[in-house]
């Protein structure tokens, strides 16, 4: 497997555009993604119980249709809790949109991203559509990506090719998400393509796995949004023998779709708001997954953590102390501390403090929780907490 040009347009039969189309006061806000042949298509939403009009829309559309072959996505505005007018506003557009591309609407999917509790303004978007149909092109991924973005600072995009069975295939993938990053999913959208033959089920178990291993890891200031999807949508251009779930060449395209969603995963936390650090946190040894899980969860998510680690401040105090907030079980006796590679808690006592704080002035840090206590683990990765976050979103509708 290599990296390969094309973002979301490398697999063959994919085009993309992104425009202005006056949504946001300036920058590109509306995005087009098409496939020339309808694509198997699967999806994973957010969890909340509040969720935008395109969700609905697009959860509505598949779980009738398992083939797809364009998605409108636009910036600036998230077209939720806008009650009827939003569910209509939303299929409008998908109409235009499928009407100008000759294709049901109902192949037409839509996501947005945005301000939330405002109309999208309907008559600058339904003007700007054939323009964005027009400019689709396979060079369009990176207008795409752009059209996307809200808070985020630069363009989150990969695409990759594999061999498997004799046939070359690739995978191309853009993202947004920069702050609300928690599971599930994270303040976030993604949109995957692939030149792939695979069938629904196991597209569907691919994306399943490979979004809890990456996305489902992934937090930011531990806030869940109404808007997250990541689509994925196979063609099968690549002419190869149909993928099904369990087989080899299914664990080697999952293995790739991998590769790419924690390439994505982990810009989206190194782009995360007022950020100047990328965290990983790794808790092993547990007595179970879901105290691993858990216990990383709360100290990731621990705004003194983030705070400490912002000041570079070698409070490790505060890492132990969220810890032992969570639900996950462990023994105070037993645990094992590591920043940096660095043993700083053992047997019950402190060491090497004196070493930690020159090892806390670094773009990326490692925390390791050993709990001692049996051969589970989970990993995540996060940011600090900066002056900038709360700038950024105390006047995020300004």
């Amino acid at each position: 497997m290599k990296n390969c040009k094309g973002g979301i347009c490398a697999p063959k039969g994919f085009l993309a555009s992104g425009i202005s189309s006056g949504i946001k006061k300036k920058g590109l806000d509306l995005a087009l993604i098409y496939s020339r042949l309808p694509a198997t298509t699967a999806a994973l939403f957010t969890k909340n119980k509040i969720k935008a009009s395109p969700n609905i829309i697009t959860m509505g559309r598949l779980s009738k249709n398992k083939k797809t072959s364009a998605i409108l996505i636009n910036s600036g505005n998230a077209n939720c809790l806008t009650g009827k007018r939003g569910l209509s506003d939303a299929k409008k557009l998908t109409s235009v949109a499928a009407k100008l591309l000759g294709i049901n609407k109902n192949y037409v999917l839509c996501a947005s991203t945005g301000v939330i509790g405002k109309r999208l303004p309907l008559h600058k978007i339904e003007k700007a559509l054939p323009t964005l149909v027009k400019k689709l092109s396979a060079q369009g991924s990176k207008y795409a990506s752009r059209a996307i973005m809200t808070t985020d600072n630069i363009r989150k995009e990969l695409s990759v090719i594999f061999n498997t069975g004799g046939y070359n295939i690739k995978i191309g993938a853009i993202a947004k998400g920069a702050g609300m990053i928690s599971p599930h999913l994270a303040t976030m959208l993604c949109f995957i393509s692939t030149d792939a033959n695979i069938s629904y089920a196991a597209l569907k178990s691919a994306l399943k796995e490979a979004t809890e291993e990456t996305f489902n890891r992934i937090t930011v200031d531990g806030q869940m949004s109404t808007n997250d999807m990541v689509v994925a949508q196979a063609n099968g251009l690549a002419g190869n023998f149909i993928i099904t779930h369990g087989t080899n060449d299914f664990k080697i395209f999952k293995m790739a779709l991998s590769f790419v969603l924690e390439h994505l995963a982990k810009l989206i936390v190194k782009d995360g708001e007022g950020a100047t650090k990328f965290i990983e946190i790794t808790v092993k040894n547990a007595r179970t997954y879901k105290d691993a899980c858990n216990i990383a969860r709360n100290i990731a998510n621990s705004p003194l953590v983030k705070t400490a680690i912002y000041g570079e401040d070698p409070n490790f105090g505060r890492i132990l102390s969220a810890a032992g907030a969570s639900s996950g079980f462990f023994v105070p006796e037993k645990l094992k501390l590591y920043i940096q590679g660095l043993a700083i808690f053992r047997e019950g006592s402190a060491c090497n403090l004196g070493m930690l704080k020159s090892k806390l002035n670094k773009e990326e840090v490692n925390i390791a929780l050993d709990l001692g206590i049996g051969k589970a683990s989970y990993k995540l990765w996060t940011t600090d907490l900066t002056e900038k976050y709360i700038r950024i979103n105390s006047a995020y509708t300004s």
